[in-house]
Formats: structure tokens, C-alpha cells, sequence
């Protein structure tokens, strides 16, 4: 199934959807892919957000504490998504600006000192 949408410059573009079940119609394909994505949207957000993919540990018990604290963090992003109508990279981007600077707010106070 193919899908024609139109992006927010102003340009088109194309999305086919595929399914190995040759029974199944366009819209119910399509309805699949719209509750997959969601899911999709999730795991990158952990790997690429919550730096999932970074964590050193490799034992399960080792790896408790860092997942839950990602998958923490990622509800925390999707919390303020909501509230601030941003998606998940820009609200990342506020945080690190933010924090950076605080943190030179303290260096220059440690410099006065």
C-alpha cells in the first residue's frame, strides 16, 4: 500500500506499507503501522534519549538500575512532550542548554571566590 503525505515544508512524500499477509486490505495495513509506530517512536527515544545503547553493563542484574532510570527518563520526556507540545529531541536539546548553563553559572561563582 502506498501512501502520498505532505510534509511540513510543503513538499510531498511517499510511504509504502507492506505486510506479509496478502488477506489483509490497505487500511487495516495501515492501521497496523500507526500502532506499531508508537512503539517504534519508543525504542529510539530509550537508545538515542536515554542513552539505552551507551550502558555498559552487560549481566541482567547488572542491567536493573539503568533500565528502569531509562525507561524512567523516557516517560519523563513523554510527560513533558505532552505538556510542552515538543518532541522528545528538542526538550533534550532545553535540558542540555539548561544545564549548561547552570553550570557555568557555578564556574563563575567558584571563580569569584
Amino acid at each position: 500500500m502506498r501512501r502520498v503525505f505532505t510534509n511540513k515544508d510543503g513538499g510531498t512524500g511517499l510511504l509504502n506499507l507492506v505486510c506479509s499477509d496478502v488477506t489483509c486490505d490497505g487500511e487495516y495495513v495501515a492501521m497496523i503501522y500507526q500502532k506499531r509506530w508508537k512503539v517504534e517512536e519508543f525504542h529510539k527515544s530509550l537508545k538515542s534519549n536515554a542513552g539505552l545503547a551507551k550502558s555498559p553493563t552487560r549481566t541482567v542484574t547488572t542491567q536493573n538500575n539503568p533500565v528502569f532510570m531509562a525507561v524512567y527518563a523516557v516517560f519523563k520526556l513523554e510527560c513533558l512532550k505532552i505538556k510542552h507540545k515538543a518532541n522528545h529531541f528538542a526538550l533534550r536539546a532545553k535540558l542540555f542548554i539548561k544545564a549548561n548553563q547552570i553550570a557555568y553559572a557555578e564556574l563563575q561563582k567558584m571563580k569569584i571566590a
